[in-house]
């Protein structure tokens, strides 16, 4: 059996779960209330967080709110993504538009190790995924290796099935567990949202005085990220060769 024919009997038979059903509008209400309140802040112009300027994501939410109607732009497409994955008949248009913002703004997440977004946005990528996964039957022409599937190999459901279907659950229950882990061990330190939050880490640090100084460096210098984590990452050694 070729590719083509296995995803659409994979999708023909999803389709027809009433609980997979149930978990693309929950994605879809989900996306839709993430962008909302967070597009219209940027249609009115007002700054989306209050974060310091000298903190790795606020210098660059600072710098995007002075860009004029770029940032007003970018508010306009969010709260169309959201507008459209509500309405059923242009689910999918909502979920193409939504698709390389979230996926833009998880990469700006782990680029400045921004916590107020490591954890969600990721998430919300596989939920929107999810969602284009869903209507693969309109996306899997624009596929190279797609080719029609015969109708009479493709199951014939005339109602929609019941079935609970845990084992999909219980890996989405997973993965959702495995990535907390992994994005709670993944980095050894993080600026955090302010110069107290930062500094509790140092506690458990290897090197205290070297933790105190990469705080100190984010928000009271407002150096770049980069930088700070050069010299912290310097110190720790210099540390580990006197040992």
């Amino acid at each position: 059996m070729s590719i083509s024919s296995s995803l659409d009997q994979l999708h023909s038979k999803v389709i027809q779960n009433r609980w997979m059903r149930y978990f693309a509008i929950f994605n879809r209400i989900a996306l839709a209330a993430g962008f909302l309140p967070a597009g219209w802040v940027k249609i009115i112009g007002e700054r989306f967080t209050d974060l310091h300027n000298d903190q790795p994501m606020g210098h660059y939410l600072e710098a995007l709110h002075h860009t004029g109607y770029y940032y007003t732009f970018i508010g306009v497409l969010q709260v169309a993504a959201a507008v459209l994955l509500l309405i059923p008949r242009t689910a999918l248009l909502g979920a193409l538009l939504y698709f390389p913002i979230i996926l833009n703004i998880t990469i700006l997440s782990f680029a400045v190790r921004f916590e107020g977004s490591l954890l969600t946005a990721p998430m919300m990528v596989l939920a929107n995924l999810y969602l284009l996964c869903w209507d693969f039957d309109k996306l899997k022409f624009i596929f190279p290796f797609y080719r029609p599937a015969n109708q009479s190999d493709l199951p014939n459901h005339k109602t929609l099935s019941k079935k609970f279907p845990a084992l999909f659950f219980a890996g989405v229950f997973a993965t959702i567990v495995l990535y907390v882990l992994f994005i709670t061990n993944v980095y050894n330190i993080m600026p955090r949202n302010t110069l107290p939050d930062c500094v509790t880490q140092c506690d458990d640090s290897s090197n205290p005085s070297a933790c105190e100084d990469f705080c100190d460096c984010i928000h009271n210098q407002g150096q770049p990220l980069d930088k700070c984590l050069d010299k912290y990452k310097k110190a720790i050694k210099d540390t580990s060769r006197t040992k």
